[in-house]
C-alpha cells in the first residue's frame, strides 16, 4: 500500500513539473518581450532625440552666454547649453533656415535680483536693518496677495488702510524684500526687528515714504538701461487706445520680444513704477502710458521714465474737478514732457489750444500732430474715408492704412502714433501692419452685432470703461454722423471727477443728446437728471437716479421690446456706474452674431 502511495505522489509530481515547465516558458517569453519593446523603445527614444538635436542644429546657428562680466561662452548645439548659464546670465539664441528674418534672434535672461543691495539703499535713500540678509527679488508687488517667491513687497499706506499690517502674509507668501515707512519702524521698531530676527533672509529697507520709495526703487531700476528707447503717452483721453496703437506698431519694427509696456492702464503713481520692473536687457523699445488723478502724479512718474519721446493726445477737462481748471490740466499733462532730451520729440495735437503751452519748455523737437497739420518735412497724410462702424481708411506716403477702429478722435490718435513711428524711423508699411492688426481696447468702443430676441439684428457699442466731458461729445459726435439705416438708442450715465463743474457738463451732454435726436434716450445717474431736465419733453426719455441691478434689468426688457433691425444701442458712462452690467444683462437675452472689433 505504500509503495502504491509513493507511486502516486511521484507521478502527481511530475504531472506538476510537466504542467509547470510550459507555464515558465510562458512567462520568460512574455518576460523576454517586454525586454524587447523596452529595449525598442529606447532605441525610439534615442533616434528622436537624435533628430530633435538635428532639427536644433539647423533651426540654430550659434548660442552664446552673455554676462554682465563679458564672459562669453560658446554652448553645445545638443542640448542649447543652457545648463551652462549662471544667474545674471543672458543667453542668446540665433535661428537659422525657415526661421530665419530681421528679428530672428532671441535673448533669454536667467533670473537676477532686479536690483543689489547698495542700489536699493542708494536708490530710495533708506537704510537696511541689520539681520544679514542680502538683496534677491525678481519681481515687484503692493498687494500682499499677489506676492510670490523672490517678490519685494511694498506695503503702501492709504487713507482707509496701512499695507504694514499684511507683512507677515507677504513673507509667508515667499516675499524676499520689505520696504518699510521710516514711521512705522519708529513707532513699532521691536515688531519689526522681532520679525527682521525671525526672517533672517528677508531684506527690511526702510524709507520716509513706501510709495515714493516704491518710484525712486523703479527710477533706479530704469537707469541701468541706457539703451532702452522709451516713449510716454499721456492725455485726458485716448491714452490706452494710442499706447496700444503704438505698441502693435513698433512690435512690427522691433518684434514682439524686444517691446515693453504697460499692461492694460497700469499708468498711475504705483502703476507706472510697477510697469517699468518688467523691463529687461533684451528689451529695445517701451511704451508706457501715464496718467493721474492728483497734483503733480505726471511729475513723480515722469521722473522715474524720462521717456526721449513722449505724445499728449489732447488737453480736455476729465478730472477737472481735482485740478480746477483745464490750464492745471494741461500744466499737469506737460510734466510728461519734462525729461524730453534734445535728440527727442514731443508730439502734440495741432489744433489744441494748450499745444504751445506744453511744450514750451521741450528741449527736443516739437512735432504736432492733426488732420490739418502739414509740418514740412513730414510725411504725407491723407483721410480717404471715414467707414463709421467700420473703421477709417487713409494714406501714408501713399501706402493706403484701414484703421479698423471707429471715430475720428481715434484717427487722430493714429496720427500721433504716425508721427511717432516715423521719428523712430519705422516705415509706412510696418505702420500699416501694426495699425491693420489693431482691435478695441476693453470697453472702449467694443462694437458687437447681435440678434436680439425677436430676430432684429442691431449692435452695441460698450464705451463704459470710462467718460468725461470731451469722450461722451466725442462719442455723440460719431452716433450722430453713423448712417446705419437703422435707430439710435443711448444709454448714458453720470461722468464721474468733475467738482463744481459736473452740473454744467451733464447740461452740454443735455445739448448734444437734443442734436442727435436718438429714438430713445436712458440715463442713469444722479449728475444725469441735468441731462434730462433739457430732454425730458423727447418722446422715450428715461432717468433713473440709482445704478441698480433692477434698474438695468429694466433698461434692457424695455430695450429688447424696442429693437428693431439695424438699431445701434450706446452705452456710454464712468466705470463706477457698472453700465457693462447692461451689456451683460443683454448677452443672457440675445445671440452675438459678430464680434466686428
Amino acid at each position: 500500500m505504500r509503495v502504491e502511495i509513493g507511486d502516486f505522489f511521484k507521478k502527481l509530481l511530475l504531472c506538476l513539473l510537466a504542467l509547470a515547465i510550459p507555464v515558465m516558458l510562458y512567462l520568460y517569453a512574455v518576460q523576454a518581450k517586454r525586454y524587447t519593446d523596452l529595449e525598442k523603445d529606447l532605441r525610439d527614444l534615442e533616434r528622436k532625440q537624435a533628430e530633435l538635436i538635428e532639427q536644433n542644429k539647423k533651426l540654430v546657428s550659434d548660442i552664446s552666454v552673455l554676462s554682465s562680466a563679458d564672459r562669453i561662452e560658446k554652448l553645445a548645439l545638443e542640448d542649447l547649453g543652457m545648463h551652462k548659464a549662471q544667474a545674471k546670465d543672458i543667453v542668446r539664441v540665433e535661428m537659422t533656415g525657415e526661421r530665419k528674418n530681421k528679428n530672428s534672434e532671441r535673448v533669454f535672461m536667467k533670473e537676477e535680483s532686479l536690483l543689489t543691495k547698495d542700489e536699493l539703499v542708494s536708490g530710495t535713500s533708506g537704510f537696511a536693518l541689520e539681520n544679514g540678509a542680502d538683496c534677491y527679488f525678481t519681481n515687484v508687488v503692493t498687494d500682499s496677495r499677489n506676492v510670490c517667491k523672490n517678490s519685494m513687497f511694498v506695503p503702501l499706506v492709504g487713507e482707509f488702510q496701512n499695507g504694514h499690517k499684511y507683512i507677515p502674509q507677504a513673507l509667508e507668501a515667499g516675499a524676499s524684500v520689505v520696504l518699510l515707512n521710516k514711521a512705522e519702524l519708529s513707532e513699532k521698531g521691536s515688531l519689526y526687528e522681532k520679525i527682521a530676527s525671525e526672517n533672517p533672509s528677508v531684506l527690511f529697507i526702510a524709507v520716509e515714504n513706501t510709495l515714493h520709495g516704491l518710484q525712486d526703487a523703479a527710477e533706479k531700476y530704469v537707469e541701468k538701461f541706457t539703451d532702452l528707447t522709451k516713449v510716454s503717452i499721456t492725455g485726458s483721453s485716448g491714452k490706452t487706445t494710442t499706447k496700444e496703437m503704438m505698441v502693435s506698431v513698433v512690435k512690427q519694427h522691433y518684434g514682439e520680444d524686444f517691446v515693453v509696456h504697460t499692461q492694460g492702464n497700469l499708468n498711475s503713481e504705483t502703476g507706472l513704477p510697477l510697469s517699468v520692473f518688467n523691463i529687461r536687457k533684451a528689451h529695445k523699445i517701451g511704451v508706457f502710458e501715464m496718467g493721474m488723478n492728483r497734483e503733480n502724479e505726471i511729475g513723480e512718474i515722469s521722473k522715474v521714465l524720462k521717456s526721449q519721446y513722449g505724445i499728449i493726445t489732447n488737453i480736455g477737462t476729465a478730472h477737472i474737478g481735482i485740478l480746477g481748471s483745464k490750464e492745471n490740466i494741461a500744466r499737469e499733462k506737460r510734466k510728461s514732457l519734462d525729461y524730453i532730451p534734445s535728440n527727442g520729440a514731443a508730439f502734440v495735437p495741432a489744433n489744441d489750444e494748450f499745444a504751445d503751452f506744453c511744450t514750451e519748455n521741450v528741449k527736443g523737437k516739437i512735432v504736432k500732430f492733426g488732420a490739418d497739420n502739414t509740418d514740412k518735412g513730414r510725411w504725407s497724410i491723407q483721410l480717404i474715408k471715414d467707414d463709421g462702424l467700420f473703421g477709417i481708411n487713409f494714406k501714408i506716403n501713399g501706402v493706403n492704412v484701414k484703421l479698423p477702429l471707429s471715430g475720428q478722435h481715434n484717427y487722430y490718435d493714429a496720427l500721433a502714433v504716425v508721427e511717432c513711428a516715423e521719428e523712430l524711423g519705422i516705415s509706412e508699411e510696418e505702420i500699416k501692419a501694426g495699425l491693420e492688426s489693431m482691435k478695441s481696447v476693453s470697453g472702449r468702443m467694443e462694437t458687437t452685432s447681435f440678434q436680439a430676441h425677436n430676430g432684429a439684428e442691431i449692435t452695441v457699442i460698450k464705451d463704459c470703461y470710462n467718460a468725461n466731458p470731451d469722450s461722451m461729445d466725442k462719442l455723440l459726435t460719431f452716433v450722430d454722423k453713423l448712417d446705419n439705416g437703422g435707430r439710435k438708442l443711448l444709454v448714458l450715465g453720470d461722468m464721474k471727477e468733475l467738482g463744481a463743474n459736473a452740473k454744467e457738463a451733464h447740461q452740454a451732454v443735455g445739448q448734444k443728446i437734443l442734436e442727435v435726436k436718438p429714438d430713445y434716450t436712458f440715463l442713469v445717474g444722479n449728475e444725469m437728471k441735468a441731462a434730462y431736465e433739457l430732454i425730458k419733453n423727447r418722446p422715450n426719455v428715461f432717468w433713473f437716479e440709482k445704478n441698480t441691478d433692477d434698474v438695468f434689468d429694466l433698461i434692457v426688457k424695455t430695450i429688447n421690446h424696442a429693437v428693431k433691425k439695424n438699431d445701434i444701442v450706446v452705452l456710454k458712462g464712468s466705470n463706477s456706474m457698472n453700465l457693462v452690467k447692461v451689456y451683460e444683462k443683454m448677452l443672457e437675452t440675445v445671440t452675438v452674431m459678430q464680434e466686428v472689433r
